[in-house]
């Protein structure tokens, strides 16, 4: 851990100087208590770094929660082992799972299942009448993204961990409300400081004050959104296991049912009310997940590399906290530049994914080394499990 000033504890040994300035430039809000922590997989964010635990004393920084409110991972174990799926099309259960998950930015169901309903149906009784109208005016068909994944580095992975023992795992969030829901309360708290003549270091670093009805608002639909990234995880998770099953079964008559002995739901882009160095405080972690004593997480690689299974080690100085992935080195125009779909190709040697283009700006060398980012964390989690992909799913 490196001290780089009297508000600002740095884990990432891998840290580029304008994520560094941008780090210090969020330190320096006066609301900030006890200091800000930034987690090995940092790098450059809009307003707020991406991977950073940022606790405040009556006011929040929506653009410090980022605009995927609740974005974070799911995971299942179960009791299949990676021999179980010799002899079977790998591209057929990729190709299974794409028809069944709506992919890409922007898609979304035809119509409900009864699963996505019921949970649909969850959320408009935890929303109040004004929620739902302004829910529905942000965006008219949320309830049809209701169990879609989404683009950029959002996934839905077949792996094995160490004794290869067959694991699901996904990446997603809030979908386009949760988008809509932050773009709308990160305007709302910039009018705020025109409104009182408050001048910052970056208008993104914009704020609501505790005890206002701005402030209220925002916590209301901030919690709704991270709820619905939550049962949007979920249900994608079930439509998983579902197609597995089939495919499984399909053409063998094998037995199809899938036993959950792990599932793992957890947010990294959210905010909650904690206690820590004596007060209470709200606590926003922009690409890093809680990591109390003995909590456990998940801290996915890039495409093509290893995923971990961790526990926390509840460590003070990182405010209970953990990276949340591997944190990219490069930017998505810059990636495209330096990388071709060969590069792409080589580094998904092995594993079945669809074959495109679209996903250079996902290949594993656009982010920092996920095993660096995990010895940087030892002070912050146990790693439980390794997992490696066999099966990659993603949307353009």
């Amino acid at each position: 851990m490196e001290k780089l000033n009297a508000r600002l504890l740095n884990w990432a040994s891998i840290l580029d100087p304008q994520t560094k300035e941008q780090a210090l430039t969020t330190s320096t809000m006066p609301f900030i208590y006890p200091h800000l922590a930034l987690m090995p997989d940092a790098h450059l964010g809009l307003g707020a770094t991406v991977g950073s635990v940022i606790p405040t004393l009556g006011a929040i920084m929506p653009a410090a929660v980022g605009v995927d409110i609740g974005c974070g991972m799911i995971a299942v174990a179960t009791q299949l082992a990676r021999a179980d799926l010799e002899g079977k099309d790998l591209a057929e259960l990729r190709q299974q799972i794409e028809r069944a998950i709506p992919l890409s930015a922007g898609a979304r169901n035809r119509k409900l299942r009864d699963s996505a309903a019921a949970r649909v149906s969850a959320l408009e009784e935890a929303a109040t009448p004004e929620q739902r109208a302004r829910f529905d005016g942000l965006m008219r068909h949320w309830r049809l993204q209701l169990g879609s994944l989404g683009s950029g580095n959002h996934f839905i992975e077949v792996s094995v961990d160490e004794s290869d023992t067959v694991w699901f795992f996904l990446h997603s969030g809030s979908r386009g409300i949760g988008n809509r829901i932050a773009q709308h309360h990160i305007a709302v708290a910039r009018r705020e400081m025109e409104r009182y003549w408050i001048t910052l270091p970056d208008k993104d670093l914009a704020y609501l004050v505790e005890g206002t009805p701005e402030f209220d608002a925002y916590i209301a639909d901030l919690l709704w959104a991270q709820t619905y990234a939550l049962a949007n995880r979920e249900e994608m998770m079930d439509r998983v296991i579902d197609q597995f099953e089939r495919w499984f079964a399909s053409g063998t008559g094998d037995d199809a049912v899938v036993q959950q002995r792990t599932r793992i739901n957890c947010h990294h882009n959210f905010t909650q009310r904690e206690r820590h160095w004596g007060k209470e405080v709200w606590v926003s972690r922009k690409g890093a997940i809680s990591a109390t004593d003995g909590e456990w997480g998940l801290v996915p690689g890039s495409m093509g590399t290893a995923s971990y299974v961790v526990t926390g080690r509840g460590h003070a100085p990182a405010l209970h906290s953990s990276p949340h992935g591997a944190g990219r080195v490069y930017s998505r125009s810059a990636a495209r530049r330096a990388f071709t779909q060969e590069d792409l190709r080589a580094s998904m040697a092995g594993i079945e994914y669809r074959d495109t283009d679209a996903f250079i700006d996902e290949i594993p060398a656009a982010y920092k080394d996920i095993d660096q980012v995990m010895v940087d964390a030892a002070d912050l989690v146990e790693v439980r499990h390794t997992l490696r992909q066999l099966v990659n799913v993603k949307g353009d």
